[in-house]
């Protein structure tokens, strides 16, 4: 009888155990399902266009389809988000192209399917509204800001954009005049701000200037400076671009000029970035009156601008 009684108690004692853990189980609130994370773009870009517009894009990758037709080639799957700084947002969806990557609102092969273009050709966009370039002309990549470098500057004509700081004087009608008559070279000046120069020796007429040289055979420093015995020529690689490098250095009534050229050795026009630093000797200044300036500091500044610079190619 003992025994029997042990059975029964222990089944209850199970039963009342099972039944504890579904009753807490019920009360527990469900688990949520793991959402999938979104898709991530392959890459990001932003350009400035004419006009001061702008294009942000985000580029996404995609499965491409076989050619339904022997000899034809295979249909891309990848698509991109513009934002345009109009406030138009867009995602459009690569098609065939020859050249670059070409994205559309509408299929390429049905006459007038397509309102908007959005092709990405090296460094640059293009952009067709109704098979017409209108709002957005002449977009250029722009470098990410390394730090102090908020300005931005594009052209369209000159195909080029480049980063400076937000002090400088910007004069896109200026030309190099040294090497004498009928040899100006055009450019843009990016001029320091006169705070930089205040307290020292340094000049507030001291530049970065991008320079363009439309016919030259080959591409070379020494085209942008007339320096004589005193100009030395090398070639240099400095992050991934390889430059051919002039610098000169000149003196004049207590005052020094030093200049250093870098020319983008495969561009064509030739594309060169010019150093222009103009200062006075210290020992000329009446004692404590001036302060030597940073040259480190300041070519350290101009390499942050030069190594900003993105041209069409």
């Amino acid at each position: 009888m003992k025994k029997l009684l042990g059975i029964i108690l222990l089944v209850l004692m199970i039963g009342a155990g099972a039944w504890f853990y579904f009753e807490q189980k019920q009360q527990q609130p469900p688990q949520s399902e793991p959402q999938p994370t979104a898709e991530q773009p392959i890459a990001t870009a932003h350009y400035q266009c004419d006009a001061g517009k702008t294009i942000d894009a985000q580029f996404y990758e995609g499965t491409t389809t076989p050619p339904s037709t022997p000899g034809q080639p295979p249909q891309p799957g990848g698509s991109v988000k513009v934002q345009l700084s109009d406030g138009r947002t867009m995602t459009l969806k690569q098609t065939i192209s020859a050249d670059g990557a070409r994205y559309s609102d509408g299929d390429p092969q049905k006459q007038g399917a397509e309102t908007f273009v959005f092709w990405s050709k090296g460094n640059g966009a293009l952009v067709l509204e109704n098979n017409e370039q209108k709002n957005y002309i002449g977009c250029i990549e722009v470098a990410k800001d390394p730090g102090g470098l908020p300005g931005v500057f594009e052209s369209g004509a000159q195909a080029f954009s480049i980063r400076y700081p937000a002090d400088y004087t910007v004069d896109d009608t200026y030309k190099y005049q040294a090497l004498g008559t009928g040899k100006d070279i055009a450019g843009v000046k990016f001029t320091i701000a006169s705070s930089t120069a205040a307290g020292t020796n340094l000049s507030p007429d001291t530049y970065l200037s991008i320079e363009e040289i439309p016919q030259a055979s080959y591409c070379s420093a020494s085209l942008f400076l007339d320096g004589g015995s005193k100009m030395s020529v090398s070639t240099t690689t400095i992050g991934g671009t390889e430059y051919s490098v002039a610098t000169t250095t000149g003196a004049a009534a207590g005052n020094r000029y030093e200049e250093s050229v870098y020319a983008i050795s495969v561009t064509n026009p030739c594309i060169a970035v010019r150093y222009f630093i103009h200062y006075g000797v210290l020992a000329n200044y009446p004692t404590g009156t001036v302060q030597q300036f940073d040259e480190a500091a300041l070519r350290a500044q101009f390499d942050a601008m030069r190594g900003s610079l993105i041209f069409q190619q």
